[in-house]
């Protein structure tokens, strides 16, 4: 009573009566409109200083010396750093057609063009059957950004062009590399090679974002679907751990049987490839054999891969490898896989969490076991090399491989799923892919190695009898 006495002695008050007072509440609520416009339009700003395009743009490049970047696991060459300080510009050709052109600065340095390069092939694009089920759809998205995908022309190619300079590019570059690094969208890479001694060496290297604008037209040309879905993901690290993969979406088992396999944990660690480049990005004493990588006494990391693209030793990542950290039993099946007329085969390695209990499973599928290379087992790396997603490229292919081999329609896929198919951050475990080949001499034994996080080092080795 005292209470409803009180509030209407307020409101009869000559305060809340007084028009100052009411003139006050207008220019608080129009002071109000005021602030959220211009939140919309710095906003709208914003979004359209990200998502500008022109046909032909101007693009900043970030050229990193041996100072700037002690931990560069590529094999430099003796002319690495004196052929820099170019520009880039990128000139668009048709809707996916684009030519990137790294202009020279002085006389002795050439212009080097890679010409009409089709960027649906490098531009994430979802399979249509994983377009039937979200979980599919995130998954295929964001292993796809977070993969690295090289494509290399060589240089007689006809999409590249070689003009000017002092002599040396023209008679000794091999081969133009253009890369979409294993980060959020927009980070890419140009690398120029050559020979020294019979080997491939590195002389140039830079990095650029490529224009957002033209990313998203291009993703929503060849999705057929709107940018803003995916956008944060795909531009930033979000981490869909637990989303359910359905994977008879994927493929049909026809058949399915135990196969003997063996996992010499005793054997000692294999190096080859750019595996042996790579010492300096693991930072760890004392690996010798693969259960050395599954004592939790060891602490193991790696050289954080960062934006624009390379290897931070002052940023360290770790893993989880107790997840694998039992292995248990190979699964082999012969499948059906959506899209594709001939059958092919499916690796389930199965796997005991040795911290939960929890069993997971790795997926290989989509496979024809038959065409893989036989090969020595220090040769590994000329195997199937792959990463782990769906919808997925090769890390490292030709051009012309590429346009005869277009991701989206590949029914190759790999997740790392727990015991209720939800889906595990395979990067946070620290495993990015595998490798297989059939032995050398012998057909029915297949070989399949493990890679760590951004392919440092392998971490397993198993021999699965077919």
């Amino acid at each position: 009573m005292k209470n409803d006495l009180g509030k209407a002695k307020f409101l009869a008050s000559p305060v809340f009566k007084n028009k100052n007072f009411l003139i006050t509440k207008k220019q608080v609520l129009f002071s109000s409109f005021i602030f959220f416009f211009a939140l919309l339009g710095l906003g709208g700003f914003w979004f359209q200083s990200r998502y500008k395009f022109d046909n032909k743009m101007a693009v900043k490049l970030q050229e990193l010396s041996n100072v700037d970047y002690p931990a560069n696991p590529a094999p430099l060459g003796k002319n690495f750093q004196r052929y820099t300080n170019r520009n880039l510009t990128i000139i668009k050709r048709d809707e996916t057609h684009f030519d990137f052109v790294l202009e020279a600065t002085d006389k002795k340095t050439a212009k080097i063009v890679i010409k009409n390069v089709d960027l649906e092939l490098l531009v994430p694009k979802i399979p249509q059957w994983a377009k039937k089920d979200p979980g599919l759809e995130v998954i295929a998205l964001t292993d796809r950004e977070w993969n690295r995908q090289q494509v290399s022309f060589p240089a007689n190619s006809k999409n590249i062009e070689i003009i000017g300079g002092d002599g040396f590019e023209k008679q000794n570059l091999v081969e133009v590399a253009l890369a979409n690094n294993c980060l959020n969208a927009g980070y890419w890479e140009i690398l120029l090679f050559t020979k020294e001694d019979s080997n491939k060496t590195l002389y140039y290297q830079s990095w650029f974002t490529f224009p957002m604008g033209h990313y998203k037209n291009i993703f929503e040309k060849i999705n057929n679907i709107s940018y803003s879905q995916h956008w944060w993901r795909l531009e930033h690290w979000q981490d869909p751990s637990g989303t359910i993969v359905k994977t008879d979406l994927l493929r049909e088992v026809i058949e399915q049987k135990e196969v003997t396999t063996q996992f010499p944990i005793d054997e000692r660690i294999i190096v080859s490839g750019e595996q042996s480049r790579k010492v300096r990005t693991v930072l760890a004493r004392n690996l010798t054999t693969w259960k050395d990588f599954y004592d939790n006494k060891n602490e193991i990391k790696f050289a954080t891969f960062r934006p624009p693209g390379f290897y931070d030793q002052n940023k360290l990542w770790g893993n989880e490898y107790w997840r694998i950290g039992k292995f248990d039993k190979a699964i082999l099946r012969n499948i059906k896989p959506i899209g594709v007329e001939q059958k092919l085969q499916e690796i389930e390695l199965a796997f005991t969490d040795t911290k939960t209990g929890e069993k997971n499973r790795l997926f290989i599928s989509g496979v024809n076991l038959k065409k893989l290379p036989q090969l020595a087992v220090e040769n590994y790396s000329k195997g199937l090399y792959m990463p782990m997603g769906i919808g997925i490229p090769p890390f490292y292919q030709s051009y012309e491989e590429l346009k005869n081999n277009h991701p989206d329609v590949s029914p190759f896929f790999s997740v790392l799923l727990d015991s209720q198919d939800r889906w595990i951050d395979h990067h946070h475990l620290a495993v990015d892919g595998s490798v297989m080949h059939l032995d050398k001499d012998n057909p029915n034994l297949l070989h399949l190695y493990l890679l760590s996080y951004e392919r440092n080092t392998l971490i397993a080795h198993f021999l699965v009898n077919l």
